[in-house]
Formats: C-alpha cells, structure tokens, sequence
C-alpha cells in the first residue's frame, strides 16, 4: 500500500538533480545539504549535474520524475520565477509542477571587476562604461545575472556587451583572463578570488552588506539607490508528491540549514540560512513571479 511505501520512505537511493555544471555556486550548496541530508534520511543521494541555459533541463527533469521522495531538485528562484518570463517555451510549469520543501539560502550576488579595470567602485565603473560604450563586456551565466546586469546597466545608463558562459566557472575563467571585465557572481565562488587578490569586488546586489565581505558597499548605498538582485535557492520535489514525504523532507532540511554547523559554513561563504515552510516558498514564487514579468517589460527584454 502507499502508506507501507510512506512510512519506510526512504528504502533506496535518492536522485538529487542539480539544474548547473559541477563546481558551479549551486552545485557547492547542493553537495553540502546532500551530504547532510544522506546522514539523517540513511540512503545514498545520488547527485545528477545537468548544466544547461536557465537550468531548464535539470528543471525538466524535475518535473516530470515519478513523485515518490526519489527524486529532488535544488531549485534556484530563476528557474521558478524568471524562467517563464524571459523563455517564449518552457518544458515545464513552474507553479503547476513542483511541490516546494523548504528555501535553504538567500544571497546577493558580489558585483566583481577584473583587477586590472580601471575602478575601485560602483562610481568609477559607471563613469569608465560611460566613457567607452559598448567597448566593456559583462558575463552571463543564467537568467538570474542576465536580468540583474540589465537592470543595473538599465539604472545607471550604461551600454555593456553581455557574453554567455555555460556556468560560473567559465565565467571565472573569463574574468581573470580579461575576456570579460564585469560579473554579477555568487559569494560561494566570489569570496575566495577575492580575497586572493585575482578579482575586485566593488559592490554587492544584496539590500544589506554580506557579513563576508563586510567593507564591501551595496549597490543600493553606490548610488543607485533601491537596487537589489537577489538569488535563493529551494529544494522542490514533483507535484504530487505524497504528504508524510514532503513534511519528512521538510523537517529533515529546516533542521539541517539552522544546525550551528551548517548555518556558520553558510554565513561564512556570504549565504544567508533561511529553512522556510512550502506554503512560504509557494507564497514568494508567485510574488516574485509577477515582480520578475514587470521588470523584463521594463527593461525591453525580448523573450528567446
């Protein structure tokens, strides 16, 4: 019976599809949960990497796996929020097919330059984009840094060149080689370049400073004000996904983002613990939902 099934959930590995490459912001998060989450549930979880623009695959997949706790999915906001507003066809329904567990973290990405860039803050950069329009290519990696740099090249009047990478670590790689001059970048991989010297991190997109960087200013408090771009990640499971199942998981992962150890990893890495209920994840989906359909119409995005 399906109760029986229930109640000696989990008896097998679980399949924990991350919608980003290896290596990736997501991708570090994911492993750190899942590791702890393994040791509370007793089963393997089997991490499945599916790199893809807007982790549309990983998300797909997500969608359309049986909904028995087997399958799960760290969901970063884009895929539920943006997504179907910048994407003419998604291969999923971000609302319709995906019960949400819990948000495990919120963070504001760091606005990095290469450290040969001519600018020590959000100020200078502006001016510099200012005096050589079209000359300064920015990175990309997913619609969540997309729409953040538009908006901030849309704020402060600025003609960059975008540049798509398949992941963070392309994008990485761009930067330090000069092939790109300008970043929105998760705190997770920001945070050591940083601190090594090999980026300049003039700004974070959060509406507070990250207690990571702490000398850094917000791009709010740069002069632009009322700025923010903020990423979250969630763990979602498929629609339908019996109830005893999502409340286990959902106590398991609360528990596990607010441990000392755990939330003092995550705070130390610039992310903000969070372990929420699904009714607050389903709430803030639809919200940001409406608020990310009016910004792409506001900056004349085209959707692809």
């Amino acid at each position: 019976s399906v109760h029986a099934a229930e109640s000696k959930y989990p008896n097998r590995p679980i399949r924990f599809i991350v919608p980003f490459a290896a290596g990736g912001p997501s991708d570090i998060l994911a492993r750190m949960v899942g590791q702890k989450l393994s040791e509370s549930l007793g089963q393997t979880l089997v991490v499945d990497n599916r790199g893809a623009v807007g982790g549309v695959l990983g998300f797909e997949l997500g969608a359309k796996a049986v909904p028995d706790g087997y399958t799960i999915l760290l969901a970063v906001n884009s895929g539920l929020t943006i997504n179907p507003h910048v994407f003419k066809k998604l291969p999923y329904d971000p609302q319709r097919d995906f019960q949400p567990i819990t948000q495990l973290t919120s963070v504001g990405n760091v606005v990095v330059v290469n450290p040969s860039v001519a600018a020590k803050n959000i100020q200078e950069f502006v001016a510099l984009a200012k005096s050589k329009p079209g000359q300064l290519n920015y990175a990309t990696t997913g619609t969540n840094n997309l729409l953040g740099i538009a908006q901030f090249t849309k704020a402060t009047g600025i003609n960059m060149v975008p540049i798509a990478y398949k992941g963070t670590g392309q994008a990485v790689g761009a930067i330090m080689a000069g092939e790109v001059q300008f970043f929105f970048m998760n705190p997770l991989v920001a945070i050591p370049h940083v601190k090594s010297g090999k980026l300049r991190a003039i700004a974070v997109t959060s509406p507070t400073r990250n207690p990571a960087l702490p000398d850094t200013p917000t791009v709010a408090e740069s002069g632009v004000p009322g700025f923010e771009n903020v990423t979250w990640h969630n763990i979602v499971v498929p629609a339908k996904t019996p109830k005893p199942i999502v409340q286990r998981l959902n106590a398991e992962l609360v528990r596990i983002v607010q441990s000392p150890d755990v939330k003092e990893r995550l705070l130390g890495q610039g992310l903000t613990p969070v372990g929420s209920t699904p009714d607050e994840v389903i709430a803030k989906v639809k919200k940001e939902s409406i608020e990310m359909a009016k910004l792409v119409k506001d900056i004349g995005y085209q959707p692809q």
